[in-house]
């Protein structure tokens, strides 16, 4: 008598496939999601690559399953690559078709980047029904693609719900719960400061933030005679030069320490990521914004910053008008407009799109 194979995963439990990667931005979300989900009762796998960042992310989660598939970069412009990348697309399709067949998944939600594209195709045409997430103002060409196959695409910004019409949910960024169990006090003890003048968090943690950490070096002469400065400025970009100054503290990154870091900051200086604006604007930081040039990036954190100054969320410095000069101009301005923004960001729309993109996956799985 033949024998009937055993079901590779529990049946008595949901499956649930979460994807996406490329970057950080593409990848921590699914950290707000995955204890919610499990609290949910749903069994959680994850597609993304075998090196990608969104391995390291999600290593480190319990009862999550990781699996991995063949990924390629759909560039607008010209490269090598854009020759061999096609069939590396093509193989993470057939890939993710079998992972899915062998999962049978209720749900699967993206957070896009390009290793989500062939996933969910691979859930269309295995009638798997795909919730994706945008959280640019403007779907990069990856979540343009998956749009097509996805029932729905949550956004953070109100302008890409409306430009992507029927399909396009406002639901915010989904944001873990530890940011908001800051303490000030701790923040103030890691910092050596007293609390007694205004702070100034400057988030310069990534490669594409070095002109902004430079120029506020040049400027923390002026900057220090009105507010104190906390600055998270990357690792391996430590100044010696500035160990002891009164008022000024640096620290490479912080990871457990963060939530107390932003608990003790009044003001924020930072670039113009989506999913770090939809972080501030949850713990109602006024905020000076300093958006990648579009030399650097396909110019979405321009148009993230000009919707946020637009709401009067945030005020803007352009990277071509960054100098210590204008930068302390600016960060005066902010101190003066700090009530105002405050008030502008009580009032605001939910950042916080947990519960929305949850509520989503339940009601369009099948």
């Amino acid at each position: 008598m033949r024998r009937r194979r055993a079901a590779p995963y529990s049946m008595n439990k949901k499956q649930i496939v979460l994807t996406g990667g490329g970057t950080a931005g593409h990848a921590t979300p699914h950290l707000a999601l995955i204890p919610r989900l499990r609290q949910m009762g749903y069994e959680i796998h994850y597609i993304g690559t075998a090196d990608g960042i969104e391995r390291q992310v999600i290593a480190l989660q319990q009862d999550v399953t990781y699996h991995s598939i063949s990924s390629g970069k759909l560039r607008r412009y010209f490269d090598w690559k854009n020759f061999t990348d096609p069939f590396r697309v093509i193989a993470g399709f057939f890939q993710a078709l079998a992972i899915l067949g062998k999962i049978r998944p209720a749900v699967c939600f993206s957070k896009g980047g390009f290793v989500a594209v062939p996933v969910v195709m691979a859930c269309w045409l295995r009638g798997i029904p795909v919730i994706a997430h945008e959280s640019d103002l403007t779907p990069g060409l990856a979540n343009r693609i998956s749009a097509v196959f996805a029932k729905k695409v949550a956004t953070t910004f109100p302008e890409c719900a409306r430009a992507l019409g029927s399909k396009g949910v406002l639901t915010g960024t989904p944001l873990r719960p530890e940011l908001f169990l800051g303490d000030r006090h701790r923040g103030l003890r890691m910092a050596g400061l007293n609390g007694s003048r205004p702070i100034l968090l400057m988030m310069g943690g990534s490669q594409g933030a070095q002109s902004v950490n430079k120029t506020l070096r040049q400027a923390l002469p002026q900057v220090l005679q009105e507010m104190d400065v906390f600055h998270l400025c990357g690792k391996g970009n430590l100044d010696a030069s500035l160990q002891g100054l009164t008022g000024y503290y640096q620290t490479e990154f912080l990871s457990n320490d963060l939530p107390d870091a932003l608990a003790c900051a009044d003001l924020v200086l930072t670039r113009a990521g989506a999913n770090a604006l939809c972080e501030f604007q949850a713990l109602k930081k006024p905020m000076l914004l300093i958006p990648l040039p579009r030399s650097a990036s396909r110019g979405d954190q321009i148009l993230n910053a000009h919707s946020y100054e637009s709401r009067g969320l945030a005020r803007v410095l352009y990277q071509e008008d960054l100098t210590s000069e204008n930068l302390v101009a600016a960060l005066m301005k902010l101190l003066q407009d700090a009530p105002d923004l405050t008030a502008a960001l009580e009032t605001a729309p939910a950042a916080d799109g947990t519960d929305a993109i949850l509520q989503l996956i339940v009601e369009h799985q099948r």
